[in-house]
Formats: C-alpha cells, structure tokens, sequence
C-alpha cells in the first residue's frame, strides 16, 4: 500500500479487549508456515503450500509490510489482517479509478471459532480509518464460505456483486467510511 507521507508504519501496536496487533516480528516465523502450510486454511486461499517449500522459502521475518498485522493472543500469534491496495486496473472496483485498500486475514484453525477475526478486523478497519480518512476498503470471499461472509457483514461490507471465477461464486463487497 502506498502511503501518503502522514502514515505511521509500523503503527503502535494496537490492542483490542483480547488481542494485539502488530508488525511481523522474527519470533512469528513459525507460525507464518503453519499457516499457509494448514489444509484448514489452504482450503480458503487455494490451497496450501509444502511446510519444507516455505521453510526454505520463508524470510527470517515474514511479512513485514505496510499494511499486513501480526494478531497476537497471549503473546502468541494467531493470525494476520492485511489491508493491501488493489490494482488500478480490476474489474471489480467501488471508485472509477480504482486503487481501493482489500481486506484480507488469515487465522491458524485453533483460533477459529472464537471471534477474533472479527475482533482484530474490526481494529485494522479502525485504523486504515485514521490513517486513511474517508477511503473505501473492499472485500472479497466464496459466498459458500458462510464464516467468512458472516463477517463481512458484521463488519458493515455491504454486497456490491457476485460472480464466478475459481470455480465458485464469489462476493464483492465493500465498507464505506463513516460519516463524520
């Protein structure tokens, strides 16, 4: 993500009632293969990846870009929210010119079911607000994936099309700033 001059990165850390976010640190790096190594999680991101390819292909401290959050649980990372900007050119945009922020997280299967997706999503929206004022974020899942579109709308996405690509129907959303 491009950010314009006023932009923090890496932010403080950013905690919420149960987690923190923050940028990837070495200590993260085992984490980071499990998580594109799960069958669980590849499932949703086409597929996952061989644990001994990422060992070798992984850098010491992975991840660490604008916009990409560590979330944290107990001191342990769980996951990652990314907040990453679109090509200029995608089909499936909200602005004429495009360029909008995707949300993006990805969690370890042990952490599913408890909300922290939500949770940490909700504190990377927040801030994305600050330092981006007044700027779209979009989203996009498998409308069979029914967690996942769950918290697109809990998260305040409203439904700008469905289509088909990856052999499945997709969603396309997106989450206007607040006014105010």
């Amino acid at each position: 993500m491009t950010a314009p001059g006023s932009v923090l990165w890496p932010p403080v850390p950013i905690g919420t009632e149960r987690l923190v976010l923050r940028e990837s640190e070495a200590r993260d790096r085992a984490a980071f293969v499990e998580l594109f190594s799960s069958p669980e999680v590849g499932a949703h991101i086409g597929g996952a990846r061989p644990r001994d390819e990422l060992e070798r292909a992984m850098p010491e401290v992975p991840g660490r870009r604008l916009g990409l959050f560590v979330v944290e649980l107990d001191g342990t990372m769980i996951g990652m929210t990314t907040l990453d900007r679109r090509e200029a050119g995608n089909p499936r945009r909200v602005r004429p010119e495009g360029g909008e922020a995707e949300l993006g997280y990805l969690f370890l299967p042990e952490a599913w079911g408890h909300g922290y997706a939500a949770e940490a999503c909700a504190a990377a929206l927040d801030w994305f607000a600050g330092a981006f004022p007044g700027e779209p974020v979009v989203l996009g899942a498998r409308v069979a994936n029914e967690p996942a579109m769950r918290l697109a709308l809990k998260l305040g996405f409203t439904e700008v099309e469905r289509y088909e690509e990856y052999g499945a129907q997709q969603w396309f959303g997106v989450r206007f700033p607040s006014p105010g």
